[in-house]
């Protein structure tokens, strides 16, 4: 997922759109606000206790901005579909990950390696079943997505732009990190997976889901749909922007470990016999809202909210 912004700031993106007002808009979290104010007040929780009044100050901001246009691609593939190739099922990973910084390889093998390999393998099973006659009644969308780690960039680039018509994707499964174990995990560590945004937008999504492992017996943990957690894991993978679009979703997690965003993101860290539990999960569950007669139904009220 892209990164929190416990102590960081962020700018706004640009469009570059000559009619947009491109001030630079700067996000703080409550750590750098802290950090910038404890210069003029004791603690930013001070700010917090004061009464509601007006101030007047005086205050002198310095913001150089240089801007470097670079392109990007998604890489989609489409499996067509037998009587309702004109419906998909989306399903969704990200390559990018950050590069380099200061000369060190940030590798990313789990985030978003694992999700990348996962899209490839499913797209690999499903060809293998068309192949031998028994493909999906959907098409599926094989999609990798760049930019999620800038701010989710080329999922809300597709989802503003479909090549396919959202109207007729019934769900997005978003696969993003699923390589490793969340060390604070309570449960059998090797047979969880986090599952995210499947009690929103669709009634159907969170009963196919839970019939779906009957079979595969996982560990479904529910915690991060909670709308007060902390973490907003909700708003921080591509599956969001097909939520903004009305489109039901899962997001598939591992949880946080001490590699996430750093260079240790190693591939010798993945566990494998985990990761192929989690993807056939997947897989059946794609294979499910591929194959069933009706598209999810969208009867829960959007409530997406902002990122």
């Amino acid at each position: 997922p892209s990164a929190s912004r416990n102590g960081n700031m962020y700018m706004k993106k640009s469009t570059g759109n000559a009619q947009e007002n491109n001030v630079p808009v700067i996000s703080v979290s409550y750590q750098a606000a802290a950090s910038i104010l404890t210069k003029m007040l004791p603690t930013y929780t001070s700010l917090k206790e004061v009464k509601i009044a007006t101030y007047n100050t005086n205050a002198n901001i310095s913001i150089n901005k240089s801007t470097n246009n670079l392109e990007s691609s998604n890489v989609m593939g489409l499996l067509e579909g037998t009587d309702k190739k004109d419906e998909y099922v989306i399903l969704t990973g990200h390559y990018d990950h950050l590069g380099m910084r200061d000369g060190v390889i940030y590798y990313g093998a789990d985030d978003d390696g694992s999700g990348t390999v996962s899209v490839i393998q499913m797209a690999e099973a499903f060809a293998e079943a068309k192949k031998n006659g028994k493909g999906p009644r959907r098409s599926i969308l094989f999609m990798t997505v760049s930019g999620e780690e800038k701010g989710l960039w080329g999922s809300e680039y597709y989802a503003a732009h479909p090549v396919y018509p959202l109207a007729k994707a019934t769900v997005d499964l978003n696969t993003d990190m699923v390589g490793r174990i969340d060390p604070l995990y309570k449960g059998d560590s090797m047979n969880y997976v986090y599952t995210i945004g499947e009690d929103k937008l669709s009634s159907d999504l969170q009963k196919i889901t839970d019939s779906i492992n009957i079979t595969a017996k996982m560990q479904l943990d529910r915690r991060y749909n909670d709308p007060k957690d902390p973490n907003r894991f909700y708003y921080r993978s591509d599956h969001y922007n097909f939520a903004k679009m009305g489109v039901p979703i899962i997001f598939y997690f591992d949880g946080v470990h001490k590699d996430y965003h750093r260079p240790t993101d190693t591939v010798e860290k993945i566990n494998f016999d985990l990761m192929e539990k989690r993807v056939r999960l997947i897989f059946n569950t794609a294979w499910v809202m591929a194959n069933r007669e009706e598209m999810l139904k969208r009867d829960l009220p959007l409530n997406a909210g902002t990122r």
